[in-house]
């Protein structure tokens, strides 16, 4: 099968590799559509996958064509969005309820081969069947939904609370989406991109800027949530925090990123500073919303291109160049 291969730091192929096989409680997706994400720009920059070579894609929807000897859950032609996490559901972590910090954490399209390809495997019990209204190719909306619902789980969010975003890139759009449909009173986004602001004033904003300056908001915000894993935009974004509100770090930010905080004032205003990784919990939520029409794919994705294509997608998507971008294969 053809696939698209993470070789070394800072070089990625397209490639040939055997079709996969299942194990007894794995599934063979034939792969409709493939996400980029963020994510993958770091592994090519020789962070977060334990290993290189790996075939990227943790975002991905497809047919199941294979089953595992002890599979009943799903069958042959179904169609599936694929939870990617990988969990050891041994250590600490996932005994207490935290299986995003497992010990031994790992995902399809980090740790082991993901879905930028015609085939991948899957354990069954991450595959959610998706209705029949959904499109299969539109279904690698599902995992990046599921992580901005994994988002609001960890924040103190309360009706009536005024939301500043930084970021209107798919992550920062989707967390408007759901800031929307939570009880905000306002949502604010902010990005220097003109092309991503544009496109959250047509999902509907309350204000959209390139500095949070020109919002005129010197009490700050209840809720400021960071899509951007920028130094700059984090460091701003701290200091926006309206007293006893919350910050979130949403965004994926290089390993060498730093911010400054101010102890005394996170004690004196009882601000929460917390963070957000991956998925947890979130996933059949995130598909049921999108089932619902939450999210309209033709807003959201704005590029898609065929697997042989992908180096390309990953160099355009690196540098900032439209919304969300699928793969075919």
């Amino acid at each position: 099968m053809k696939a698209a291969l993470i070789e070394s730091v800072g070089k990625v192929s397209l490639t040939t590799v055997p079709d996969p096989t299942p194990g007894p409680r794995d599934v063979v997706v034939e792969v409709a559509a493939c996400g980029l994400c963020g994510t993958d720009l770091h592994i090519l920059q020789g962070e977060f996958a334990p290993t290189l070579p790996i075939i990227p894609g943790h975002e991905f929807a497809g047919e199941v064509v294979g089953i595992g000897k002890d599979v009943t859950e799903v069958a042959i032609g179904d169609r599936v969005a694929v939870d990617p996490s990988l969990y050891c559901y041994e250590c600490r972590y996932c005994r207490n309820g935290h299986a995003n910090m497992c010990e031994r954490w790992g995902a399809i399209g980090v740790s082991v081969p993901g879905g930028a390809a015609e085939y991948a495997v899957a354990p069954v019990a991450n595959c959610v069947k998706l209705p029949e209204h959904v499109s299969t190719q539109d279904a690698a909306l599902i995992e990046p939904l599921s992580c901005a619902v994994r988002g609001y789980d960890v924040m103190n969010s309360v009706l009536g609370a005024r939301v500043l975003i930084y970021g209107s890139g798919t992550m920062g759009l989707m967390m408007l989406e759901l800031a929307k449909r939570t009880g905000a009173s306002g949502v604010d986004v902010v990005d220097i991109n003109p092309e991503r602001l544009a496109t959250a004033r047509t999902l509907g904003v309350s204000a959209a800027a390139v500095s949070a300056d020109e919002l005129d908001r010197p009490q700050g915000w209840e809720i400021v949530i960071d899509a951007t894993g920028n130094a700059a935009a984090i460091q701003d974004g701290l200091g926006r925090v309206a007293k006893a509100g919350t910050f979130l770090q949403f965004g994926v930010a290089d390993y060498a990123t730093t911010a400054t905080i101010e102890p005394y004032k996170i004690y004196n205003q009882e601000i929460t500073i917390t963070g957000s990784m991956a998925v947890l919990h979130s996933y059949e939520r995130a598909a049921d919303l999108f089932a619902t029409g939450i999210l309209d794919p033709q807003v959201f994705i704005s590029d898609r291109l065929p697997l042989d294509q992908y180096p390309h997608a990953l160099d355009q998507f690196a540098k900032g160049v439209g919304r969300k971008t699928v793969v075919t294969p």
